[in-house]
């Protein structure tokens, strides 16, 4: 009976079910195959509900939304421009770090492509860039905010290696300060790159006046990080106090100082927002009781001693983990491969002395490259799509980008000292 479950679930899973369905159907047979009363289930699900993180989700999420549909995309551009555009290769830095601080605060790649890539991409080619590179930058750069708060694939890396209780505890914050010098070594690394390239394309003249007048204009989002930041490590208030807070001021200099979005409008954002919470709450909680049942039957465990019987090396371990993130991070959505992933690779991880926040930012360093990694990374198709060109053209386009992030993941990988060197 077992088995004809499992077949079925395989042929569903192959005919494109959900995934939470998918995920669920799994853990069910498990519990069957081991004779657990399948109420267990149900109370995995319903236990998500008492972590109190899981508050700032839906917080974080719809203020990104809010921000994403408000014109705060040409505010950064603006700002980061008056401030590197005078630099060598200056606009394609402006490029990397307004694509980084627009996904952190979005959190969404795909919408820092729509968003920025239409404004970036006219700017490069008048700056004297190649179509290619143009692409390139745009494709690739919309992950690079991933590791910097309030990232909410950072927010549910923790949650869910908090669940899990094992190798050393941290907190959100600890998370929010490991990711701080893995993303500007890559940002650097990728300035650096094209300083050498293109250090001849056209710059900006600076101009204190230009870098004032954009401040004053983009000063209330500015001031967003800087204050619930402040807040948080300085103890005012919590993760989910400071999602409260960033909602509520986003609403404020959205709707009413900017004026960038109707108030008509936030029924519509919260909805969208909230459909996307909805989709993560209900996998993390499959995948929970998926979890609960991998740890009961001590899964992990065993899948450490066969790893460990071929594999003793830790350098060996860490090179064939990239692999395979890498290539989830091209064929699954960073949320459904954090939340299916990282119960199974944490415990095996602390066996090999890996600290849980080194792999939190090894684990979404490899997932953000794997939005661009061929042939399926979603970030092609969307760019493919939004610029109107052959997705082999965006493969040949990105592939220099990825080369150069490559060997800044390397860095990370094996050099623990850049994630927690605030210990």
């Amino acid at each position: 009976m077992i088995w004809v479950g499992i077949v079925t679930v395989i042929m569903v899973a192959l005919l494109g079910a959900p995934l939470f369905a998918v995920v669920l159907a799994a853990a069910m047979l498990g519990f069957l195959a081991t004779d657990v009363n399948l109420s267990v289930v149900a109370i995995e699900i319903y236990r998500i509900t008492d972590t109190p993180l899981l508050v700032a989700l839906p917080l974080f999420t719809f203020a990104g939304y809010l921000m994403a549909e408000a014109n705060t995309s040409e505010r950064l551009m603006a700002l980061t421009r008056a401030m590197f555009g005078w630099m060598p290769a200056g606009l394609a830095i402006v490029g990397f770090v307004a694509c980084a601080l627009f996904t952190a605060l979005t959190g969404a790649s795909g919408v820092t492509i729509v968003a920025l890539g239409a404004l970036l991409l006219p700017m490069l080619k008048e700056a004297g860039y190649s179509e290619r590179y143009g692409l390139g930058l745009v494709t690739t750069s919309g992950s690079l905010g991933l590791l910097i708060f309030p990232s909410v694939p950072l927010i549910l890396y923790g949650i869910v290696a908090q669940q899990l209780d094992v190798g050393e505890s941290f907190t959100i914050q600890q998370l929010f300060l490991a990711g701080l010098l893995p993303v500007i070594l890559m940002v650097s690394a990728l300035s650096a790159w094209t300083m050498w390239r293109h250090g001849d394309a056209k710059r900006t003249r600076f101009s204190s006046r230009e870098v004032w007048t954009s401040l004053t204009q983009a000063k209330w989002e500015v001031a967003l990080p800087i204050v619930v930041l402040g807040g948080i490590y300085s103890g005012i208030f919590a993760i989910s106090e400071a999602a409260a807070l960033t909602a509520l001021y986003v609403i404020v200099i959205e709707v009413f100082v900017y004026r960038d979005v109707a108030l008509a409008k936030i029924p519509t954002v919260i909805r969208d927002a909230m459909v996307m919470v909805g989709s993560i709450i209900l996998i993390l909680g499959c995948a929970l009781a998926l979890t609960n049942f991998l740890v009961d039957a001590e899964v992990p465990q065993r899948l450490f001693e066969v790893i460990q019987e071929r594999i003793s090396s830790r350098v060996m371990f860490l090179i064939l983990l990239n692999i395979l993130l890498l290539l989830l991070g091209a064929i699954l959505d960073i949320f459904s491969a954090i939340v299916i992933m990282v119960p199974l690779i944490l415990p095996v991880a602390i066996g090999y002395g890996i600290h849980p926040l080194h792999l939190g930012i090894i684990f979404l360093a490899n997932l953000q490259i794997g939005y661009f990694t061929p042939p399926i990374g979603m970030n092609l198709f969307i760019a493919s799509y939004r610029f109107n060109r052959p997705v082999l053209e965006l493969y040949a386009a990105c592939l220099p980008f990825m080369a150069v992030l490559l060997l800044a993941l390397l860095l990370i990988t094996y050099i623990p000292a850049l994630s927690l060197w605030f210990l």
